[in-house]
């Protein structure tokens, strides 16, 4: 099981980032006392960690991908904020998307688990 995955981030971006997470049915919890320069987002025990950087790293083909608590809908609340997202060849028999969160990391959204 993944528990996280870790994003760099402008700071101008945080909270734009942290729209684009909560569409996808993601809350902002609070990371530990620690970690607090972090914005930490979780949903159903797998957390996001917007770690805030002046040059973030951004893999060309890199991407975290999710399963989409009602596809249609998650691709429809990314679309309304304004944000990109493309439909991709259906693997499994289901619908799947990319969608570019802020500072251009790449979200596949999954219909369901293979």
């Amino acid at each position: 099981m993944l528990h996280h995955a870790g994003i760099e981030v402008r700071p101008d971006e945080i909270e734009r980032s942290v729209a684009f997470w909560e569409a996808l049915g993601f809350g902002e919890i609070e990371p530990p006392a620690t970690l607090r320069e972090y914005t930490w987002l979780e949903r159903e025990g797998t957390q996001v960690h917007l770690m805030s950087t002046d040059e973030p790293a951004v893999p060309p083909r890199g991407h975290v991908a999710i399963v989409a608590r009602d596809f249609d809908r998650d691709v429809a609340a990314l679309r309304e904020l304004g944000f990109e997202v493309e439909r991709r060849r259906e693997h499994w028999d289901a619908p799947r998307a990319l969608a570019l969160a802020p500072g251009g990391h790449r979200v596949e959204l999954m219909a369901m688990k293979p």
